[in-house]
């Protein structure tokens, strides 16, 4: 497996970007540029040349935005990324699928119906379709209070979606939205894993911790290892279906808690035996 995570140093070139990522023992990457432009060679091939690879370009956008206009900007700038994506042959691009809501990733009743599901499977054809990627895929995010929300209706996305370069990005603290499902949550991995093994490109490493003394239930996101997602679990399925497989750090506000964050990791990794 491959663990990698975000970059706090500045970085001019892509020589300075490799001895970065290096420096923290990373062998997966986010995306180092912003647009295909006459860099992007050069950080290709310092990646290939250092046995870099890059996991994923983000999106973060809302292309289920209610307001027309909006949409249809969201929409291009997927394309956009996507594009980038495939010219840098990243293994995935990912973004959430859209939110009916007026925060960008927020809950609302209408996202989890019939008609939003409709709207996920045009909205990504139509991003896919645009762009034709051949070295890449598009993913979504599984989330809390959105489409995918669980293995399940990502099966189903897969199937309705019908694109080759559709392929699913795995964050299982987001599947985490229930007791049921956090004290169970190697179940839930394992699970995850059976069914979508094959298409999974790209994962995130975050963790969960449930909250006593909170009513209604109260679930916080922390670093790993400071809450209850099994990473025995997590990292055993990973390897079994990708020895290659990116594991990404992310959402944390210090470089500090990033280190500890990846020691805990690599000391879980050495305990079951997943090398890195």
């Amino acid at each position: 497996m491959r663990l990698g995570g975000p970059l706090f140093q500045n970085y001019s070139d892509a020589d300075a970007w490799v001895a970065a990522l290096r420096e923290r023992g990373y062998r997966a990457a986010y995306c180092p540029v912003q647009q295909i432009d006459e860099t992007i060679h050069a950080y290709m091939q310092a990646a290939d040349k250092a046995g870099i690879l890059i996991a994923e370009v983000g999106i973060w956008n809302n292309p289920l935005n209610r307001d027309e206009q909006e949409r249809r900007q969201a929409i291009d700038y997927c394309q956009q990324r996507l594009a980038l994506a495939d010219a840098l042959g990243a293994r995935c691009c990912v973004n959430i699928s859209g939110s009916r809501a007026k925060i960008w990733d927020g809950p609302d009743p209408d996202n989890l119906t019939n008609e939003t599901f409709d709207l996920i499977v045009e909205t990504v054809r139509m991003i896919i379709d645009a762009v034709k990627p051949t070295r890449t895929f598009y993913t979504l995010e599984t989330m809390p209070w959105l489409y995918p929300d669980s293995a399940e209706s990502y099966e189903k996305l897969l199937r309705a979606i019908d694109r080759k370069q559709f392929a699913v990005h795995f964050d299982p603290a987001n599947l985490v939205n229930s007791p049921q499902r956090y004290y169970h949550n190697g179940e839930l991995i394992r699970d995850f894993v059976s069914r979508l093994g094959p298409h999974i490109k790209s994962c995130h490493a975050r963790d969960v911790v449930l909250t006593a003394g909170y009513l209604p239930l109260h679930l916080d996101e922390c670093r790993p290892g400071l809450g209850y997602l099994n990473y025995r679990v997590f990292l055993k399925e990973l390897q079994r279906v990708d020895p290659d497989m990116p594991l990404m750090l992310e959402h944390s506000p210090r470089e500090e808690d990033y280190t500890l964050a990846a020691e805990y990791i690599r000391q879980v990794a050495r305990d079951v035996e997943v090398p890195f």
